[in-house]
């Protein structure tokens, strides 16, 4: 007996030594980043600047793998069931937060199942409203609203969608009736208000042409303060809805149980992708903030968006279809 306790005892000090040495090793092979949506959006670019870093800093390929559908559960799902070794890694958004607040049961535990490793960046939402709005300010449209009570409607791009619940929380703060109406995808919903088939949308531009053009019209910024993009624009918050604050965010989290020196690893490069004067520049042209965080600050900021809607989501009755 004492023969079979000590061969186990040197197989899992064995063991524990090889998993160090794998983990201060990482990475050996090439990693897979999971993207839940399709190719061309902002959360696949901003994922594959973080992998094109992690490949030149490692001499190891990082894998932009779409796998778009169900809001991000599909990638969501198969990050959370995969090994924790750092070779499955999975680039969110939003909805990551917002999906275990609208979905009556999903297939994994938002906040147990994975591990958040940084965030990347945040963005601006703008309140856009269709020319033909008779509101040149948020007051205005304020008191259009209310003036009107459910005779106004907000597009998004989907059920649970940044538009979404940017809009809702719009809604349920400045106390409104405003029809949602959901479309699939951004871009729909954004030329169904320039063709005045909805009377206002919030989104995140991914031009200024989107915005310049004069077929809709700028109201506000979602973010905490003034946007070095929209300089011109008042925050919700200064402009009429004291404390809104909404914005689009993205980031970079791995299976449940990463081991310490590859989650050191892994926050350093997407930390290092996003943090380029170049990368800064890029970003806030396009309205957003590098944001690069540690692994505790993005736990904490994901757990701070579940609560910021959770009373949004809970109040206004929103359920994915």
């Amino acid at each position: 007996m004492r023969a079979a306790a000590c061969a186990a005892a040197l197989f899992v000090a064995g063991a524990a030594q090889v998993h160090a040495q794998t983990s201060q090793n990482f990475p050996v092979r090439p990693i897979r980043m999971l993207v839940p949506f399709a190719p061309g959006g902002t959360t696949d670019i901003m994922a594959r600047v973080v992998a094109t870093q992690m490949s030149n800093a490692w001499g190891q390929t990082a894998i932009v793998d779409n796998r778009p559908g169900a809001n991000g559960i599909i990638a969501s799902e198969m990050t959370a069931k995969a090994s924790p070794d750092g070779y499955t890694l999975l680039y969110v958004a939003i909805g990551h937060a917002i999906n275990s607040l609208i979905y009556r049961k999903l297939p994994y535990d938002t906040e147990r199942d994975f591990t958040p490793i940084s965030l990347g960046a945040t963005f601006a939402q703008l309140v856009l409203v269709h020319p033909g709005v008779p509101a040149t300010s948020l007051k205005d449209l304020l008191a259009l609203a209310r003036a009107k009570p459910g005779t106004m409607s907000f597009a998004s791009g989907g059920i649970g969608s940044s538009q979404h619940l940017a809009g809702a929380l719009f809604a349920w703060q400045g106390r409104l009736q405003i029809n949602h109406v959901p479309y699939k995808g951004g871009a729909p919903a954004l030329t169904d208000l320039m063709a005045r088939n909805v009377d206002m949308m919030i989104i995140q531009p991914t031009s200024p042409e989107q915005v310049t053009g004069g077929r809709v019209r700028a109201l506000a910024v979602t973010s905490p303060r003034r946007n070095a993009a929209w300089t011109d624009l008042p925050t919700v918050a200064e402009a009429g809805l004291p404390g809104y604050e909404s914005q689009a965010w993205y980031g970079l989290v791995g299976p449940r149980g990463l081991p310490r020196e590859v989650l050191g690893r892994l926050s350093e490069q997407a930390v290092a992708a996003l943090t380029t004067k170049d990368m800064r520049q890029r970003i806030a042209a396009q309205g957003g903030e590098v944001v690069a965080s540690s692994p505790a600050e993005f736990t904490a900021f994901i757990r701070r968006e579940i609560e910021r809607y959770g009373k949004v989501v809970k109040e206004s009755g929103i359920v994915a279809e």
